[in-house]
């Protein structure tokens, strides 16, 4: 299927149903495709756990860091605080 900008803001129903269809759903800006809608069934990607990502843990040997809520409260901190 494809939609439009205008048919996602007016007859998103109808889209949905053809996602429930199994369809991908080709998102047309301005008459030119802009991104490919797939269905979450057939995405193929199965369930992970976060620590099996590689950015999970890549802190846990540097030792400067003890209490990691301080840490992210510094970061957060606005630079007018330091004066």
């Amino acid at each position: 299927m494809e939609a439009s900008i205008l048919d996602l803001r007016r007859r998103m129903a109808e889209v949905l149903r053809s996602l429930d269809r199994n369809e991908t759903v080709k998102i047309l800006y301005r008459g030119r495709q802009r991104a490919i809608l797939i269905p979450a069934k057939s995405a193929g990607k199965k369930r992970c756990s976060v620590s099996s990502l590689q950015a999970f843990g890549m802190w846990k040997d540097y030792r400067g860091l003890t209490d990691a809520s301080e840490h992210v409260r510094k970061l957060r901190k606005g630079r007018f605080d330091v004066i």
